[in-house]
């Protein structure tokens, strides 16, 4: 059977931040928490953001997301909501604080305890109801996607990266100005674009039955394979930045029909302990070519469709993997995962996790631990 939702409300164009107000008064929030992290605040994306509100309306400020949000900093949000009284939530940012934003919606409106109670992986998508706090999403990268997905990707305070997901913490309105993104660095945008590129292939890839999802991740891929060179060379490119922060977006819209090996990698590759931080999008970009390849056994002619999409002469597997690895160079992302400050010992404990990750259930190959372990060991330093 295939389920396809398509619910959020999305303000997308140049200017779109101006009706924030408008739609806040459409969701009845009106004691909103902006959760969001110190590089937006230090970006003046944050005052951008105070200047279209109403000098009257009372607006808290929490501005203490991590790099890869935790159970703690969810607490932490969670107190300051309280402390406001506040009656909905603004994700302002990248994944991090949009993801952030979701999950505290649903610790400040249902039965307390440890977050994992709430992660997919542990049953939790029948635990999250209609009571969670509405929550409208304000992406200034174009990579997550987050601002039309139903998931928040957090660390547990055990350590595992896991997703706390429902159709009740899809944002309620997702305001989409490509105009927040024009000041993002190079290497920033190259990442949060191969993460749009990785989520629109992965989504087009996943078995699950969603012929309107697989049109939608064909689009995505082939606007951002198009446009991420001109967006990251030029940042002030206006089209190529619309054609990312859309390109994104079409990645998380397509992506209800499940991910694959790639992100259950990237998701407890990412919650390693710092240092290094370990950004997932570059994370995705690393693994992409060997996942490919090793998917494309069983479903060679997805794999070509991909290829057409990005407009390639040679549309065979190891052309298009190939094509993904010369990208990610091209943008200047490191290409193996030695690169990125991953250290070998632990990739067992990373095969391990990554049998456990939701995404593992829709990746087209069945993969083994032994396989995650051998994905790794070629990323490593291939």
């Amino acid at each position: 059977m295939a389920l396809i939702t398509y619910v959020t409300r999305v303000q997308f164009e140049f200017g779109a931040l101006a009706l924030l107000a408008e739609e806040l008064a459409l969701v009845g929030i009106r004691r909103p928490l902006v959760v969001t992290d110190r590089g937006v605040v230090a970006a003046g994306l944050w005052d951008c953001v105070r200047a279209v509100l109403p000098a009257d309306l009372p607006v808290a400020l929490f501005a203490d997301t991590p790099p890869n949000p935790t159970e703690a900093a969810v607490r932490a949000a969670a107190d300051a909501y309280r402390a406001h009284a506040s009656d909905g939530l603004i994700g302002l940012g990248g994944g991090s604080p949009l993801d952030l934003a979701k999950a505290v919606a649903v610790a400040v409106t249902h039965p307390a305890g440890p977050l994992k109670q709430y992660a997919v992986i542990e049953g939790g998508l029948a635990r999250i109801t209609s009571a969670a706090a509405p929550n409208v999403a304000i992406p200034t990268t174009s990579g997550t996607g987050s601002e039309v997905s139903r998931g928040a990707i957090i660390v547990l305070d055990d350590g595992r990266k896991v997703s706390i997901g429902s159709p009740h913490l899809l944002p309620k309105v997702a305001i989409c100005d490509p105009e927040l993104t024009l000041g993002l660095p190079p290497l920033l945008t190259a990442a949060t674009g191969m993460d749009a590129v990785t989520h629109n292939v992965e989504a087009y890839l996943s078995p699950r039955i969603n012929p309107v999802a697989d049109a939608i991740a064909l689009d995505g891929l082939a606007r951002a394979w198009r446009h991420i060179v001109r967006a990251t060379e030029h940042g002030t490119d206006r089209e190529a930045r619309w054609e990312m922060m859309m390109a994104s977006m079409e990645g998380a819209m397509a992506f209800q029909k499940g991910l694959g090996a790639v992100h259950a990698l990237a998701h407890p590759l990412g919650g390693i302990p710092a240092p290094p931080v370990l950004h997932h999008g570059t994370l995705n970009a690393v693994l992409l070519p060997h996942v490919v390849r090793f998917n494309a056994a069983v479903v060679p002619e997805r794999v070509s469709a991909l290829g057409a999409a990005m407009g390639l002469a040679d549309t065979r597997a190891e052309a298009v993997a190939e094509a993904f690895a010369a990208r990610a160079a091209e943008l200047g992302l490191p290409a193996t995962l030695g690169a990125m400050g991953v250290t070998r010992e632990v990739l067992p404990a990373i095969a391990a996790a990554a049998m456990k990750d939701h995404c593992h259930a829709t990746n087209p190959r069945e993969a083994s631990e032994a396989d995650y372990r051998a994905l790794l060991e070629t990323a490593y330093d291939a």
